[in-house]
């Protein structure tokens, strides 16, 4: 059997005032920056221990009359095993794609001839720049102690393209399939020490849900949750989702 998803992302940035050399403090307008991120996914299980996917995204990037287009792939298998399906191992590669370039009037400049007053309008040529490709690798054990108490441990690998490789250790404890509260740790290099640290997050993080069945043999769930991630500078960042499962 498979499935299909679609997901999206847009992002605007607000109206921000245009600054030049000659006037660094605005006065000729505002622009608005804008990102989107639109995918289709495909899962499929091809047997009772091996599931994998597949995921398209278009991405759009704009900025004051540039832009950027381009499309990049994802794709990941997952496997279980053990005696209650308790062991899991996965295996993700991500945001894989051609390079992408900015283009658009605002790359354009104009100047004059060097043996005449005939002025020309030239448009410059963006470089091309890479995908940020990561790589993750991860594993989890689940510990039934009984029918409603369950502990799952996990490590995760990650191998980015372009900044520092991660590993990630966490814990959840789940009571009765309904509640659900976990803790973790992101490790970098450089991550206890402010003067090295290449990232906003200094590496704890919690989290806590709450999943309330309904409909007929409760079959269904409408899932509330929370999470946290310590940084420094700022105060933490905080998510809140909601999510229903039919």
């Amino acid at each position: 059997s498979g499935v299909i998803g679609i997901s999206a992302t847009v992002l605007s940035f607000g109206d921000l005032p245009v600054t030049t050399v000659d006037l660094p403090e605005g006065g000729q307008g505002t622009f608005r920056p804008n990102l989107a991120n639109i995918g289709i996914a495909y899962s499929k299980e091809f047997s009772n221990s091996i599931y994998g996917g597949l995921l398209v995204r278009v991405i759009s990037e704009s900025i004051a009359n540039i832009r950027s287009q381009g499309v990049a792939f994802d794709a990941g298998i997952h496997y279980v095993t053990g005696p209650q399906d308790n062991v899991h191992f996965g295996i993700a590669l991500k945001n894989v794609g051609p390079p992408m370039a900015f283009e658009g009037d605002g790359m354009s400049v104009q100047g004059l001839l060097v043996t005449g007053s005939d002025q020309l309008t030239l448009e410059q040529r963006s470089e091309r720049f890479e995908l940020p490709s990561l790589l993750n690798i991860g594993a989890s054990y689940d510990f039934h102690f009984t029918e409603v108490h369950r502990m799952t441990l996990a490590a995760n690998f990650t191998s980015n393209s372009f900044t520092r490789d991660q590993i990630a250790v966490g814990v959840e404890y789940a009571f009765k399939k309904m509640f659900h509260i976990r803790g973790g740790y992101l490790w970098e290099d450089g991550v206890t020490n402010e003067d090295e640290r290449a990232t906003v997050f200094t590496g704890p993080s919690g989290g806590i849900s709450v999943d309330l069945p309904f409909g007929n043999e409760k079959q269904s769930a409408f899932a509330i949750d929370y999470g946290y991630r310590a940084t420094n500078p700022f105060s933490g960042v905080h998510s809140i989702g909601l999510s229903i499962s039919l």
